[in-house]
């Protein structure tokens, strides 16, 4: 990938520093600190800002090392959201409708970060509007199965939903929270759903704490 313009890392910083006025988010790392390892962030997913705020509260020397993986269809729609995706925070890009590609969505993201970069995911697959945090689909199983020397980074998001509810366009502000969690891995003979269980165990507890 190539490397920031200096117009884009600016308009990258100032874009985080807007994210995190709009969206009031306080920032927590529970049993965990920023790293530029690399590493996966996943957490569960209410709003189209998601991606962009859990990026925006990473410290700038992370956050210029993370991709967020994102729905193509809705970061393609319109110049502007479609240069602040691919240009200022560089995010992967994803078709959710199973529509014909070259390679799976796993084997994309896992191309894209190389030896370098980490991912930011939503293992719902889709926004949740509800309460309650959804089951996970198996992307991150592979993830972990595949490069298991990856950190994979338990992520709760509160309030962002009603930031920007589903169907509207314009931010409401509000107070949010972004709680970081201890990393886990794949262990040892454990199979796909148990796993997943135990990622979205993980998520729920930072929820309660």
């Amino acid at each position: 990938m190539e490397e920031p313009t200096w117009f884009q890392s600016t308009l990258a910083h100032a874009l985080a520093l807007t994210a995190r006025i709009i969206s009031g988010a306080s920032v927590r790392w529970i049993d965990c600190q920023p790293d530029t390892c690399q590493r996966v962030y996943f957490a569960n997913h209410t709003s189209h800002l998601d991606a962009l705020v859990l990026w925006a509260s990473l410290p700038g020397e992370v956050r210029r090392l993370t991709r967020p993986v994102a729905a193509r269809d809705y970061w393609q729609r319109g110049w502007i959201r479609r240069y602040l995706a691919n240009r200022v925070f560089r995010a992967l890009l994803i078709d959710r409708y199973n529509i014909k590609v070259h390679r799976s969505p796993v084997d994309e993201m896992l191309r894209a970060i190389g030896d370098r970069y980490s991912l930011i995911v939503f293992p719902e697959g889709h926004r949740n509007t509800g309460e309650e945090i959804g089951q996970f689909k198996s992307g991150l199983y592979y993830l972990a199965k595949k490069r298991p020397d990856l950190e994979l980074i338990p992520v709760h998001i509160d309030n962002l939903n009603r930031v920007l509810p589903r169907g509207e366009f314009l931010p409401v502000p509000l107070l949010s929270c972004i709680t970081f969690g201890p990393p886990i891995w794949l262990q040892s003979g454990e199979t796909k759903a148990e796993f997943l269980q135990r990622a979205r165990q993980a998520v729920l507890r930072l929820k309660e704490q």
